[in-house]
């Protein structure tokens, strides 16, 4: 238990020298940007290449895998229920907040967790690839079906999935890995470098984040959205994945612990991306991944309280 709160505040020491470092200006207006894409183009692809050339492919694509589709699933299919048919929201609107409610910061903040608090980044891999590769897609189409702004072929999709550098970068491991393939240090320790880089840039860009913003300001009609989508995120997820993982997987132990700490994760932050482009459910997208990326750390702690 000592190690897991050592590694909470491992990360949270560096997220505040974040905000630190953000609201004093000392990298200048453009810093949080730059070390966003520093992290999501080049150094977390090295981290997770390195990371899962070495995991072992059955721990990856094996029960983990199926409890961060379930769980994601489920969580978002409730959520739809709620806010389409008992709320009366419409069906775009509907899809966006189901997308709050359910689409976990895997990379910025699951990336740092999984290292510091599960002691190994191949813990969000599992996540990470089923949002990346069809979570995300499928709402994503789906939106594009129901909105007439935007069309987009099936084709754009699989580009859009083989060009993503974070699905590029383990798609490569996981070939490796599975191959046995040694790669010689010459290659290696560069790529070691590099993914060196991604953690603290992704955790001060995420400190930096959250300076200035205050969530619930706007639109109050969406209030309740928003902390309903915020619950589920952090709770119902969770216990979903948890009562799946448990009781129809039989998962105990650590590997029990990693899949719930990693459903615990905030909203990520491309759902108000996302928001923002289809110009439906915004101030919902917006202020749930605020509440819950300022709650979720709080809130995995909770969790390791209780499963340890």
């Amino acid at each position: 238990m000592l190690g897991v709160l050592a590694g909470f505040f491992v990360v949270w020491s560096i997220i505040l020298v974040g905000m630190f470092v953000g609201r004093r200006g000392i990298l200048g207006d453009n810093a949080r940007q730059v070390l966003s894409g520093l992290t999501f183009f080049v150094a977390s692809p090295a981290l997770l290449f390195e990371t899962l050339s070495k995991a072992r492919l059955q721990d990856v694509f094996a029960a983990p895998l199926l409890v961060a589709a379930a769980g994601a699933t489920a969580t978002a299919a409730i959520f739809f229920v709620i806010v389409k048919f008992l709320l009366k929201r419409s069906l775009p609107e509907s899809l966006m907040s189901s997308m709050s409610a359910s689409l976990a910061n895997s990379a910025n903040l699951g990336i740092p967790i999984a290292v510091y608090v599960l002691g190994d980044a191949s813990h969000v891999a599992p996540l990470l690839i089923f949002q990346l590769a069809f979570f995300t897609p499928l709402f994503l189409m789906a939106l594009d079906a129901t909105t007439s702004a935007h069309r987009t072929t099936p084709l754009r999709f699989i580009l859009m999935i083989l060009k993503n550098p974070m699905i590029v970068g383990s798609a490569l491991g996981l070939v490796v890995a599975g191959t046995g393939w040694q790669v010689p240090d010459l290659i290696l320790e560069p790529i070691h470098l590099i993914g060196g880089a991604a953690i603290p840039a992704m955790l001060m860009a995420f400190g930096m984040s959250l300076n200035g913003s205050r969530p619930l300001q706007a639109a109050a009609g969406r209030r309740l959205d928003t902390l309903l989508a915020s619950a589920f995120k952090l709770v119902v997820h969770p216990a979903i994945a948890y009562v799946f993982a448990r009781f129809a997987l039989g998962m105990e132990g650590q590997a029990l612990f990693a899949v719930v700490v990693t459903s615990s994760l905030p909203t990520a932050q491309n759902v108000f991306v996302a928001a923002s482009r289809y110009r439906t459910g915004v101030t919902v997208a917006k202020d749930t991944v605020l509440i819950t990326t300022v709650v979720a750390v709080p809130a995995m702690i909770g969790v390791a309280l209780l499963l340890t």
